[in-house]
């Protein structure tokens, strides 16, 4: 057996039992993955795949327990390899990371300029997508750092810890008739046209539940992923935005920049939690640690070492 076989395995689960998708993203013959899957199944002496014909139509249930191993195979072999580099070539590797559009734009910049000016030989990707796409890039390898608000803590995969708490709010043409109000309810919301995020994104999930919470059905003008698109829209008057407050650093309560307003609706709505997650078992480099210390003083080295080797469940705020 060996590790051509492993990734040949891991492929085809990756691409849903299709071996000529799964020939396609490792640039190999179809009938080459076939053979030396076959092959391993031969040396082990069990099925790890149920055919019919030469089509793969299900997983065995040893299948199940060689996929796990061979899981556990490749991600010590990858840690090898980080191990390897950081001890070679000290201070220089590759730092990828998965989030949302609102982290890279308005919370990432300062922490990935500073880790820049300590490790100028890091070369950085910065992978944008959903919370559930965040958590895939981690589970696929693709990122080593995973950032987010939703969904991340239900992947029992990952280790999650709380970077810092946020909340919503609101922004408004400063004419609009709630920017004079003193105290706005859910009740006020609920009769304007909204624009906030789209149900996956920069917690969304606890907005729905507080109107739900009062049988409310908020008025919900668009849908966005982006909190800029949010505030552009806000401003032809399409409605009014519910945004994370980080978004709005440059408006400040009682009127400001853009002729925009912005309102806290944490009594609303409440606190939120971005996380950040990292594969459970993964190797890290020296610089993914320090990487989160700037993200928060609170992820030191010696807190996400503890989470990694699962010594505590959870290390909430």
């Amino acid at each position: 057996m060996n590790l051509h076989q492993f990734r040949f395995v891991l492929e085809t689960v990756k691409q849903q039992l299709n071996l000529t998708e799964a020939a396609k993203a490792l640039h190999t013959s179809q009938p080459g993955i076939s053979k030396a899957i076959i092959e391993l199944e031969e040396e082990l002496g069990i099925q790890i795949f149920a055919r019919h014909g030469k089509r793969i139509r299900r997983i065995t249930e040893p299948g199940y327990l060689v996929i796990k191993s061979i899981e556990m195979i490749m991600r010590e072999t990858a840690n090898l390899k980080k191990i390897g580099q950081q001890y070679s070539t000290e201070g220089t590797g590759r730092l990828s990371i998965a989030t949302t559009h609102t982290q890279a734009r308005y919370v990432l910049p300062n922490p990935i300029t500073k880790l820049r000016e300590n490790f100028a030989g890091v070369n950085i990707t910065l992978h944008q997508g959903s919370p559930h796409e965040v958590a895939k890039m981690l589970l696929d390898d693709s990122a080593d750092i995973g950032i987010a608000t939703e969904s991340l803590s239900s992947y029992p995969e990952l280790v999650t810890l709380p970077c810092y708490q946020w909340q919503h709010v609101l922004v408004l043409p400063s004419h609009h008739h709630l920017a004079q109000k003193t105290n706005i309810s859910i009740e006020n919301l609920a009769l304007e046209p909204l624009i906030t995020y789209h149900p996956s994104y920069t917690g969304r999930s606890r907005i729905d539940q507080a109107f739900a919470s009062k049988k409310l059905n908020p008025r919900i003008a668009l849908e966005a992923i982006d909190s800029d698109v949010i505030k552009t829209y806000v401003k032809t008057g399409l409605g009014i935005g519910i945004v994370a407050e980080m978004a709005v650093q440059e408006v400040f309560p009682g009127g400001g920049s853009e002729g925009l307003t912005v309102i806290p609706l944490g009594h609303i709505f409440g606190q939120n939690v971005t996380r950040i997650a990292f594969k459970r078992g993964a190797y890290l480099p020296n610089f993914v640690y320090k990487f989160a210390e700037l993200i928060s003083p609170r992820l030191s080295k010696e807190l996400i070492t503890l989470a990694m080797h699962g010594d505590k469940d959870e290390f909430e705020l």
